[in-house]
């Protein structure tokens, strides 16, 4: 039975992360959007209005009117600065004086509070391919892989927050996560029974996906699918493991046609006595068997003989 548990002694122990996702305060965009055209539009009638006094005689009221235009202005365009538009596959994560306020996931037109800053961050899938990386596998073999992952940011808080640089930190982890599961098996198992890379992929990916996920935890990050994508000897022992594989197949392909070759000469022994078409003692019977046993075995056709005597002249 093969072991099916995840190598997870190289993993490094992550601490618990400081903050998570939660939904940020903010509502649909378009009312705030009126409101503050309206306001645009209320902050130059005002203005307008106060030089329409001024021109018709001096006063306090006319200045009166244009401060509060001016006011009414800049309060508007404040108030349309928390203004976002959200894209689907996209989120808002909002910060208010450096304390994390929530995320806006809602598509559309939404409106939070301006003294804010929203950092977008992509929800969608992503797929990271590794380049081709040569290591030495658990027999010391140096092999050459590659590996591609399909992930997607989960929590945007932790991706945010946790690590410097979620993309930089998901490539890293995967490469090491690569390179840790290539030392952990070989490339081809001497074990019928034992996990090789080249033999096992599914059951080795899904190690490589529980492996990928436990290192990008922290990050926020889910890992949807993992897949090799190359996998070869280094060119350097390439011919001689070539050679190798050639030979156990010929050895394999040899075992399989002794194989076939014995059970035929039973059924033949079998069907003759059984039908007695023929009383063969013990050494006509060894020599029957040495006869097919060579023409069943051969690389060559056989070249048939006429004995015209007896078997013991």
């Amino acid at each position: 039975m093969t072991d099916t548990t995840a190598p997870t002694a190289d993993i490094p122990a992550i601490p618990e992360p400081q903050v998570r996702e939660r939904p940020a305060r903010n509502i649909s965009g378009g009312l705030a959007l009126l409101l503050g055209l309206a306001g645009l539009v209320a902050g130059v009638g005002l203005i307008l209005a106060g030089a329409a006094v001024a021109a018709e005689h001096e006063g306090a009221g006319s200045t009166t009117l244009i401060v509060a235009g001016i006011v009414v202005i800049l309060t508007a365009i404040i108030t349309m600065c928390g203004l976002n538009m959200v894209a689907p596959g996209e989120a808002r994560v909002v910060q208010l004086f450096g304390r994390y306020r929530g995320t806006i996931r809602t598509d559309g037109l939404r409106w939070v509070n301006p003294l804010t800053s929203r950092e977008k961050i992509s929800t969608r899938v992503r797929n990271h391919e590794t380049a081709v990386l040569k290591v030495n596998d658990a027999y010391g073999n140096p092999i050459e892989l590659a590996a591609v992952v399909v992930w997607k940011v989960e929590d945007t808080a932790q991706a945010m927050f946790e690590v410097d640089d979620f993309l930089e930190f998901v490539a890293t982890q995967t490469e090491a996560a690569v390179r840790h599961i290539a030392i952990e098996y070989p490339y081809d198992a001497h074990d019928e029974n034992g996990l090789s890379l080249r033999g096992n992929a599914e059951e080795i990916t899904e190690k490589l996906a529980i492996e990928l996920h436990a290192r990008v935890e922290a990050a926020g990050v889910r890992i949807i699918e993992s897949r090799f994508t190359h996998l070869a000897y280094a060119p350097e022992i390439a011919s001689a493991m070539l050679q190798r594989q050639q030979a156990g197949a010929v050895v394999a392909a040899r075992r399989q046609i002794v194989d076939g070759a014995v059970g035929m000469v039973e059924a033949a022994l079998a069907r003759i006595t059984e039908e007695q078409i023929v009383e063969l003692d013990e050494e006509r019977k060894a020599a029957m068997v040495s006869n097919l046993m060579v023409v069943l075995c051969g690389d060559r056709a056989p070249q048939p003989v006429l004995n015209t005597g007896t078997l013991y002249q």
